[in-house]
Protein backbone atom coordinates (compact mmCIF):
# COMPACT_ATOMS: atom_id res chain seq x y z
CA UNK A 1 0.00 0.00 0.00
CA UNK A 2 1.43 3.62 -1.08
CA UNK A 3 1.91 5.77 2.24
CA UNK A 4 0.54 9.15 1.28
CA UNK A 5 4.12 11.38 1.14
CA UNK A 6 4.06 13.49 4.10
CA UNK A 7 5.25 16.33 1.93
CA UNK A 8 2.31 16.53 -0.44
CA UNK A 9 -0.77 18.41 0.47
CA UNK A 10 -3.29 16.36 -0.37
CA UNK A 11 -5.77 18.90 -1.44
CA UNK A 12 -3.46 20.22 -3.82
CA UNK A 13 -2.45 17.59 -5.34
CA UNK A 14 -6.05 16.91 -6.37
CA UNK A 15 -5.96 20.23 -7.70
CA UNK A 16 -3.40 19.57 -9.94
CA UNK A 17 -4.88 16.01 -11.18
CA UNK A 18 -8.09 18.54 -12.54
CA UNK A 19 -5.21 20.58 -14.05
CA UNK A 20 -3.53 17.76 -15.54
CA UNK A 21 -6.79 16.22 -16.79
CA UNK A 22 -8.05 19.57 -18.09
CA UNK A 23 -5.01 19.54 -20.79
CA UNK A 24 -5.10 16.03 -21.74
CA UNK A 25 -9.06 16.61 -23.09
CA UNK A 26 -10.71 15.58 -20.26
CA UNK A 27 -14.06 17.65 -18.68
CA UNK A 28 -14.14 16.47 -15.27
CA UNK A 29 -11.93 14.80 -12.67
CA UNK A 30 -13.59 13.45 -9.03
CA UNK A 31 -12.29 10.34 -6.43
CA UNK A 32 -14.63 7.84 -5.17
CA UNK A 33 -13.86 5.49 -2.33
CA UNK A 34 -13.37 1.41 -3.03
CA UNK A 35 -16.75 0.48 -0.71
CA UNK A 36 -19.28 -0.22 -3.61
CA UNK A 37 -21.04 -3.11 -1.28
CA UNK A 38 -24.36 -1.36 -1.03
CA UNK A 39 -24.23 -1.90 -4.79
CA UNK A 40 -24.18 -5.53 -4.51
CA UNK A 41 -27.32 -6.67 -4.21
CA UNK A 42 -28.87 -4.42 -7.39
CA UNK A 43 -25.75 -6.22 -9.41
CA UNK A 44 -26.72 -9.52 -8.35
CA UNK A 45 -30.64 -8.95 -9.39
CA UNK A 46 -29.90 -7.34 -12.42
CA UNK A 47 -28.04 -10.81 -12.99
CA UNK A 48 -30.35 -13.11 -11.69
CA UNK A 49 -32.96 -11.64 -14.02
CA UNK A 50 -30.53 -12.39 -17.04
CA UNK A 51 -31.06 -9.06 -17.99
CA UNK A 52 -27.09 -9.13 -18.84
CA UNK A 53 -27.68 -11.49 -21.88
CA UNK A 54 -25.48 -13.08 -23.89
CA UNK A 55 -22.76 -11.02 -22.12
CA UNK A 56 -21.68 -14.07 -19.75
CA UNK A 57 -18.65 -12.05 -18.86
CA UNK A 58 -20.77 -10.15 -16.45
CA UNK A 59 -22.07 -12.91 -15.15
CA UNK A 60 -18.18 -14.59 -14.76
CA UNK A 61 -17.10 -11.52 -12.91
CA UNK A 62 -20.48 -11.45 -10.90
CA UNK A 63 -19.38 -9.21 -7.85
CA UNK A 64 -16.02 -8.80 -8.78
CA UNK A 65 -17.66 -5.30 -10.14
CA UNK A 66 -18.45 -4.03 -6.98
CA UNK A 67 -15.14 -4.80 -5.55
CA UNK A 68 -12.32 -2.87 -6.55
CA UNK A 69 -9.59 -3.51 -3.91
CA UNK A 70 -10.59 -6.93 -5.41
CA UNK A 71 -9.99 -6.40 -8.95
CA UNK A 72 -6.84 -4.86 -7.89
CA UNK A 73 -5.00 -5.80 -4.81
CA UNK A 74 -4.34 -2.86 -2.47
CA UNK A 75 -6.56 0.17 -4.34
CA UNK A 76 -7.72 2.86 -1.79
CA UNK A 77 -9.19 5.21 -4.20
CA UNK A 78 -10.62 5.41 -7.99
CA UNK A 79 -10.08 8.50 -10.16
CA UNK A 80 -12.97 9.09 -11.97
CA UNK A 81 -12.71 10.91 -15.25
CA UNK A 82 -15.32 12.05 -17.58
CA UNK A 83 -14.75 13.10 -21.44
CA UNK A 84 -17.08 14.64 -23.75
CA UNK A 85 -17.64 13.18 -27.11
CA UNK A 86 -20.19 15.26 -28.97
CA UNK A 87 -18.27 16.27 -32.60
CA UNK A 88 -16.44 19.32 -32.55
CA UNK A 89 -18.96 20.46 -35.87
CA UNK A 90 -21.86 19.83 -33.75
CA UNK A 91 -24.02 22.31 -33.48
CA UNK A 92 -24.61 23.49 -29.95
CA UNK A 93 -26.75 26.20 -28.38
CA UNK A 94 -29.01 26.41 -31.82
CA UNK A 95 -32.58 26.74 -32.15
CA UNK A 96 -33.05 23.61 -33.44
CA UNK A 97 -30.39 21.65 -31.51
CA UNK A 98 -28.46 18.99 -31.93
CA UNK A 99 -30.98 16.73 -31.06
CA UNK A 100 -33.01 17.55 -33.67
CA UNK A 101 -30.69 16.76 -36.22
CA UNK A 102 -30.35 12.95 -34.83
CA UNK A 103 -33.90 12.77 -34.71
CA UNK A 104 -34.22 13.50 -38.61
CA UNK A 105 -31.72 11.15 -39.28
CA UNK A 106 -33.67 8.60 -37.83
CA UNK A 107 -36.38 9.31 -39.67
CA UNK A 108 -34.99 8.72 -43.15
CA UNK A 109 -35.31 4.88 -43.58
CA UNK A 110 -32.96 4.30 -46.07
CA UNK A 111 -29.85 6.61 -44.48
CA UNK A 112 -27.96 4.57 -41.75
CA UNK A 113 -27.94 5.86 -38.18
CA UNK A 114 -24.76 4.72 -36.58
CA UNK A 115 -24.70 6.16 -32.48
CA UNK A 116 -22.56 9.39 -31.91
CA UNK A 117 -20.22 8.05 -29.74
CA UNK A 118 -18.76 5.65 -32.84
CA UNK A 119 -18.23 8.29 -35.38
CA UNK A 120 -14.84 8.70 -34.63
CA UNK A 121 -11.72 6.97 -33.21
CA UNK A 122 -12.29 4.13 -30.46
CA UNK A 123 -12.86 5.59 -26.86
CA UNK A 124 -11.22 2.70 -25.04
CA UNK A 125 -7.79 3.58 -27.20
CA UNK A 126 -8.58 7.64 -26.73
CA UNK A 127 -9.53 7.58 -22.73
CA UNK A 128 -6.77 4.85 -21.97
CA UNK A 129 -3.55 6.56 -23.51
CA UNK A 130 -4.65 9.73 -21.81
CA UNK A 131 -5.36 7.96 -18.56
CA UNK A 132 -1.68 6.77 -18.41
CA UNK A 133 -0.38 10.08 -18.63
CA UNK A 134 -2.41 10.88 -16.41
CA UNK A 135 -1.32 8.31 -14.25
CA UNK A 136 2.06 9.04 -15.13
CA UNK A 137 2.06 12.58 -14.46
CA UNK A 138 0.61 11.81 -10.66
CA UNK A 139 3.57 9.38 -10.13
CA UNK A 140 5.80 11.94 -11.27
CA UNK A 141 4.64 14.20 -8.65
CA UNK A 142 4.08 11.31 -5.53
CA UNK A 143 6.97 8.91 -6.82
CA UNK A 144 5.90 5.29 -6.94
CA UNK A 145 2.39 4.68 -7.96
CA UNK A 146 0.13 1.25 -7.51
CA UNK A 147 -2.54 1.55 -10.41
CA UNK A 148 -4.33 0.56 -13.25
CA UNK A 149 -6.11 1.95 -16.12
CA UNK A 150 -9.64 1.16 -16.79
CA UNK A 151 -12.49 2.42 -19.66
CA UNK A 152 -15.36 0.14 -19.83
CA UNK A 153 -12.73 -2.61 -20.76
CA UNK A 154 -13.57 -4.56 -17.22
CA UNK A 155 -15.30 -5.82 -14.21
CA UNK A 156 -15.53 -2.15 -13.31
CA UNK A 157 -19.07 -0.56 -11.90
CA UNK A 158 -18.51 2.84 -14.04
CA UNK A 159 -21.57 4.44 -13.55
CA UNK A 160 -22.06 4.07 -9.79
CA UNK A 161 -18.34 4.70 -9.04
CA UNK A 162 -19.33 8.03 -11.29
CA UNK A 163 -21.99 9.06 -9.33
CA UNK A 164 -20.79 8.49 -5.95
CA UNK A 165 -17.73 10.51 -6.52
CA UNK A 166 -19.85 13.37 -7.96
CA UNK A 167 -19.16 13.19 -11.58
CA UNK A 168 -22.94 13.07 -11.90
CA UNK A 169 -25.90 11.28 -10.98
CA UNK A 170 -27.34 8.19 -12.27
CA UNK A 171 -30.49 8.73 -14.45
CA UNK A 172 -33.24 6.45 -15.50
CA UNK A 173 -31.86 5.42 -18.56
CA UNK A 174 -28.83 4.08 -16.12
CA UNK A 175 -26.75 6.45 -17.38
CA UNK A 176 -24.79 9.47 -15.95
CA UNK A 177 -26.46 12.88 -15.80
CA UNK A 178 -24.33 15.92 -15.19
CA UNK A 179 -26.25 19.00 -15.31
CA UNK A 180 -24.34 21.11 -17.22
CA UNK A 181 -23.36 18.31 -19.57
CA UNK A 182 -25.88 15.88 -20.12
CA UNK A 183 -24.98 12.66 -20.26
CA UNK A 184 -22.80 12.57 -23.76
CA UNK A 185 -19.42 12.19 -22.25
CA UNK A 186 -17.28 8.90 -21.87
CA UNK A 187 -16.25 7.58 -18.67
CA UNK A 188 -12.87 6.16 -17.81
CA UNK A 189 -10.87 4.84 -14.14
CA UNK A 190 -7.78 5.00 -12.72
CA UNK A 191 -7.10 2.89 -9.60
CA UNK A 192 -4.61 4.19 -7.06
CA UNK A 193 -3.28 2.81 -3.81
CA UNK A 194 -2.92 6.67 -3.03
CA UNK A 195 -5.88 7.87 -0.30
CA UNK A 196 -6.64 10.67 -1.86
CA UNK A 197 -9.29 13.28 -0.61
CA UNK A 198 -12.56 11.90 -1.50
CA UNK A 199 -15.25 14.00 -3.33
CA UNK A 200 -18.68 14.36 -2.69
CA UNK A 201 -21.60 13.07 -5.00
CA UNK A 202 -24.08 15.41 -6.19
CA UNK A 203 -28.48 14.97 -5.74
CA UNK A 204 -30.11 13.35 -8.42
CA UNK A 205 -32.70 15.57 -10.69
CA UNK A 206 -34.44 13.78 -12.82
CA UNK A 207 -37.70 14.42 -10.36
CA UNK A 208 -40.93 12.75 -12.49
CA UNK A 209 -39.60 13.13 -15.91
CA UNK A 210 -39.51 9.67 -18.00
CA UNK A 211 -39.10 10.57 -21.20
CA UNK A 212 -35.98 8.14 -21.79
CA UNK A 213 -37.92 5.26 -20.45
CA UNK A 214 -41.06 6.29 -23.10
CA UNK A 215 -39.21 6.92 -25.86
CA UNK A 216 -37.23 3.49 -25.83
CA UNK A 217 -38.15 1.54 -29.07
CA UNK A 218 -38.10 -1.36 -27.85
CA UNK A 219 -39.03 -1.07 -24.57
CA UNK A 220 -36.01 -1.75 -23.12
CA UNK A 221 -35.67 0.26 -19.92
CA UNK A 222 -38.06 -2.04 -17.96
CA UNK A 223 -38.29 0.18 -14.90
CA UNK A 224 -37.00 3.41 -13.83
CA UNK A 225 -32.96 2.57 -13.60
CA UNK A 226 -33.53 -1.10 -14.95
CA UNK A 227 -32.37 -1.98 -18.48
CA UNK A 228 -32.68 -5.87 -20.00
CA UNK A 229 -29.83 -5.46 -22.44
CA UNK A 230 -31.92 -8.68 -24.43
CA UNK A 231 -34.00 -6.10 -25.94
CA UNK A 232 -31.89 -3.00 -26.06
CA UNK A 233 -30.73 -1.89 -28.92
CA UNK A 234 -27.22 -1.35 -28.50
CA UNK A 235 -27.05 -4.31 -26.97
CA UNK A 236 -28.34 -6.20 -30.44
CA UNK A 237 -26.70 -4.69 -32.68
CA UNK A 238 -23.31 -4.92 -30.99
CA UNK A 239 -22.77 -6.93 -28.05
CA UNK A 240 -25.52 -9.72 -29.40
CA UNK A 241 -23.61 -12.62 -31.76
CA UNK A 242 -26.33 -14.68 -32.93
CA UNK A 243 -29.89 -13.95 -34.69
CA UNK A 244 -31.71 -10.71 -33.62
CA UNK A 245 -34.96 -11.81 -32.85
CA UNK A 246 -37.55 -11.22 -35.38
CA UNK A 247 -39.94 -9.48 -33.34
CA UNK A 248 -37.62 -7.06 -32.37
CA UNK A 249 -36.11 -6.13 -35.84
CA UNK A 250 -39.01 -4.09 -36.79
CA UNK A 251 -38.18 -1.33 -34.09
CA UNK A 252 -34.45 -0.98 -34.62
CA UNK A 253 -35.21 1.12 -37.78
CA UNK A 254 -32.01 2.25 -39.42
CA UNK A 255 -29.99 2.09 -36.37
CA UNK A 256 -27.01 -0.05 -37.23
CA UNK A 257 -24.52 0.40 -34.30
CA UNK A 258 -26.28 1.19 -30.84
CA UNK A 259 -28.63 3.88 -30.14
CA UNK A 260 -28.87 7.10 -28.73
CA UNK A 261 -33.09 7.47 -28.52
CA UNK A 262 -32.88 7.55 -24.80
CA UNK A 263 -30.38 10.76 -25.03
CA UNK A 264 -32.26 12.18 -27.54
CA UNK A 265 -35.19 12.14 -25.18
CA UNK A 266 -33.28 13.40 -22.15
CA UNK A 267 -34.10 17.17 -21.32
CA UNK A 268 -30.76 17.32 -19.37
CA UNK A 269 -29.09 16.84 -22.62
CA UNK A 270 -29.41 20.25 -23.76
CA UNK A 271 -26.87 21.67 -21.85
CA UNK A 272 -24.57 18.37 -23.59
CA UNK A 273 -21.15 19.84 -24.38
CA UNK A 274 -18.83 19.27 -27.44
CA UNK A 275 -15.53 17.17 -27.72
CA UNK A 276 -11.93 19.13 -26.91
CA UNK A 277 -10.24 16.33 -29.30
CA UNK A 278 -10.29 15.67 -33.08
CA UNK A 279 -10.41 12.28 -32.43
CA UNK A 280 -14.07 12.26 -31.96
CA UNK A 281 -14.71 13.98 -35.44
CA UNK A 282 -17.14 12.32 -37.70
CA UNK A 283 -15.30 10.23 -40.05
CA UNK A 284 -16.41 9.34 -43.35
CA UNK A 285 -19.26 7.49 -43.87
CA UNK A 286 -20.40 7.25 -40.62
CA UNK A 287 -23.43 10.12 -40.85
CA UNK A 288 -25.96 10.32 -43.41
CA UNK A 289 -24.73 7.25 -45.55
CA UNK A 290 -27.33 5.26 -47.57
CA UNK A 291 -27.73 1.43 -46.19
CA UNK A 292 -27.16 0.28 -50.02
CA UNK A 293 -23.75 2.15 -50.08
CA UNK A 294 -22.92 0.29 -46.64
CA UNK A 295 -23.68 -2.92 -47.63
CA UNK A 296 -21.62 -2.75 -50.81
CA UNK A 297 -18.55 -3.14 -48.80
CA UNK A 298 -16.88 -6.15 -48.79
CA UNK A 299 -14.47 -6.92 -45.77
CA UNK A 300 -11.71 -5.44 -46.98
CA UNK A 301 -13.49 -2.15 -47.27
CA UNK A 302 -15.09 -2.71 -43.84
CA UNK A 303 -11.93 -2.93 -41.99
CA UNK A 304 -10.12 -0.29 -43.95
CA UNK A 305 -13.40 1.88 -42.80
CA UNK A 306 -13.61 1.26 -39.34
CA UNK A 307 -9.63 1.20 -38.47
CA UNK A 308 -9.18 2.48 -34.96
CA UNK A 309 -13.00 2.57 -34.62
CA UNK A 310 -15.21 0.77 -31.75
CA UNK A 311 -16.81 -0.40 -34.44
CA UNK A 312 -14.63 -2.83 -35.76
CA UNK A 313 -15.01 -4.87 -32.80
CA UNK A 314 -18.13 -6.16 -33.96
CA UNK A 315 -17.10 -7.94 -37.11
CA UNK A 316 -18.16 -7.83 -40.70
CA UNK A 317 -20.70 -10.44 -40.19
CA UNK A 318 -22.79 -8.97 -37.73
CA UNK A 319 -22.21 -5.26 -39.54
CA UNK A 320 -23.70 -7.07 -42.40
CA UNK A 321 -26.52 -8.32 -39.96
CA UNK A 322 -27.12 -4.96 -38.68
CA UNK A 323 -27.76 -3.23 -41.82
CA UNK A 324 -29.59 -6.09 -43.38
CA UNK A 325 -32.39 -5.94 -40.79
CA UNK A 326 -32.33 -1.47 -41.73
CA UNK A 327 -32.60 -2.10 -44.94
CA UNK A 328 -35.53 -4.79 -44.21
CA UNK A 329 -37.44 -1.93 -42.16
CA UNK A 330 -36.39 0.48 -45.01
CA UNK A 331 -38.13 -2.21 -47.56
CA UNK A 332 -41.55 -2.24 -45.38
CA UNK A 333 -41.86 1.07 -45.62
CA UNK A 334 -41.28 1.62 -49.91
CA UNK A 335 -40.18 -0.37 -52.46
CA UNK A 336 -36.32 0.40 -53.01
CA UNK A 337 -34.88 -1.64 -56.00
CA UNK A 338 -31.30 -0.50 -55.50
CA UNK A 339 -31.64 -1.47 -51.73
CA UNK A 340 -33.28 -5.10 -52.51
CA UNK A 341 -30.16 -5.42 -55.51
CA UNK A 342 -27.72 -4.80 -52.46
CA UNK A 343 -29.08 -7.21 -50.23
CA UNK A 344 -29.51 -9.55 -53.02
CA UNK A 345 -25.83 -8.65 -53.86
CA UNK A 346 -24.48 -9.32 -50.62
CA UNK A 347 -26.37 -12.96 -49.76
CA UNK A 348 -23.82 -14.23 -51.96
CA UNK A 349 -20.74 -14.21 -50.32
CA UNK A 350 -22.53 -14.22 -47.00
CA UNK A 351 -22.47 -16.57 -44.00
CA UNK A 352 -24.91 -18.39 -42.63
CA UNK A 353 -25.83 -15.74 -39.65
CA UNK A 354 -26.15 -13.21 -42.70
CA UNK A 355 -28.23 -14.77 -44.94
CA UNK A 356 -30.92 -15.47 -42.82
CA UNK A 357 -31.20 -11.75 -41.88
CA UNK A 358 -30.79 -10.85 -45.33
CA UNK A 359 -34.03 -13.08 -46.25
CA UNK A 360 -36.07 -11.80 -43.97
CA UNK A 361 -35.31 -8.57 -45.21
CA UNK A 362 -35.76 -9.49 -48.45
CA UNK A 363 -39.10 -10.98 -47.93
Amino acid sequence: MQEFPSTVDAAALLTSLRGWAHELGFSQIAVADVDLSSAEPGLQAWLDAGHHGRMHYMAAHGLMRARPAELVPGTLRVITARMDYLPRTTKLGTDAGWQAVEWSGLSKPEQAQVSIYARGRDYHKVLRQRLQKLADKLAAEVGPLGYRVFTDSAPVLEVELATRSGLGWRGKHTLTLHREAGSMFFLGELFVDLALPLTEAVSAHCGECTACIDVCPTAAITAPYRVDARRCISYLTIEHDGPIPVELRPLIGNRVYGCDDCQLACPWNKFAKGAVLADFDVRPGMVGEPIAALLGWDEAEFLRRTEGSAIRRIGFARWQRNLAVAAGNALHKAEHAELRAALQRAEAGADELVREHIAWALA
